[in-house]
């Protein structure tokens, strides 16, 4: 439920943000709009190439396993596949939005806050997303969609602990997700993961002799292997988050306020309890993993987010 009426500021209204662009920002980032979309982001594109190779390989050695062993034409496979991934982007996006609670945020109860949106989408060359808010446990915000049908959902602790410059460049953040197609090509990589391990799970049973130990090998092989194509999906997730900050910082024309949002949005999640699941998890803005869980998160380190903010 929405907490108040007049919005979600300490006084209980939101802190006035401007809603025109400063003149030096618009500039900067028009000049950077002005840069081929290649050359803006050459270690994105250059990463993007290694892994939808790889990814690529693993997809064409599933597709030739179900060919050969199910006698599927390969127009069939790739059917199913479109609409395997299809489903499963469309659905992620309804449970995403269903497991914070996520409710529209109408434009009279946070009239600023649409128009800092409606400006910075304009300046970022995107349509305005739709707007929600979800109370979260802790300060956070995530988006999911694509461009032309995108949709930005903050949670009422971020707008509560952070000032007016903070969650602009939160907001520029998740607008740059849906500019790149983050999610699209998060939900992309999950799916040809997905879509691997199946294949990998029912060659161990059609090999096998049928009984309950080729049943549990099945299940292992196959959580195995979507681990192994997901840890190439979780790298470019967290290079992609880099890259969302870079164009953030942009954006509003520094890296500052966006770094001290990540400070205090680490700072709220030691002291609270998060009450994301896992999957939203992966599309907020702060998902931090330490040590060898590092490899399996989608985000990198906040301490090295902001030292790159702030260099």
């Amino acid at each position: 439920m929405i907490a108040h009426t007049r919005g979600w500021g300490p006084t209980g209204k939101y802190r006035r943000i401007s809603a025109e662009p400063r003149g030096a920002t618009r500039r900067a980032f028009q000049s950077r709009r002005a840069t081929p979309w290649r050359m803006r982001h050459l270690g994105l594109n250059a990463r993007m190439a290694v892994v939808g190779s790889i990814l690529f390989a693993f997809y064409a050695v599933a597709a030739v396993v179900v060919m050969g062993v199910f006698g599927w034409p390969l127009a069939l496979v790739l059917i199913g596949s479109v609409a395997f991934v299809g489903v499963q982007y469309k659905l992620g996006k309804w449970m995403a939005l269903r497991s914070v609670g996520a409710e529209d945020l109408p434009e009279e109860r946070a009239p600023d806050l649409h128009r800092r949106v409606a400006s910075l989408s304009r300046d970022m060359g995107i349509d305005k997303p739709r707007l929600m808010i979800a109370s979260m446990g802790v300060p956070n915000a995530f988006a999911v969609g694509r461009k032309g049908a995108g949709t930005v959902v903050v949670s009422q602790e971020l707008l509560r602990t952070l000032d007016d410059a903070e969650v602009e460049g939160v907001l520029a953040h998740e607008l740059a997700h849906i500019r790149n197609r983050d999610v699209v090509m998060m939900v992309l990589g999950q799916g040809v993961a997905s879509i691997v391990a199946i294949v990998a799970q029912w060659a161990v049973l059609l090999t096998g002799d049928n009984d309950i130990a080729d049943f549990f090998l099945a299940i292992v092989v196959g959580q195995l292997t979507q681990m192994l194509v997901m840890l190439f999906v979780f790298a470019i997730s967290r290079y992609r988050e880099y890259v969302a900050d870079g164009d953030a910082a942009d954006a509003i024309g520094t890296g500052e306020p966006l770094a001290r949002a990540l400070e205090k949005i680490s700072r709220g999640a030691e002291r609270r309890e998060s009450t994301v699941d896992d999957q939203a998890a992966a599309l907020c803005i702060f998902g931090d993993r330490g040590g060898l869980a590092s490899l399996l998160s989608t985000h990198p380190p906040v301490e090295k987010r902001i030292e790159r903010l702030r260099g």
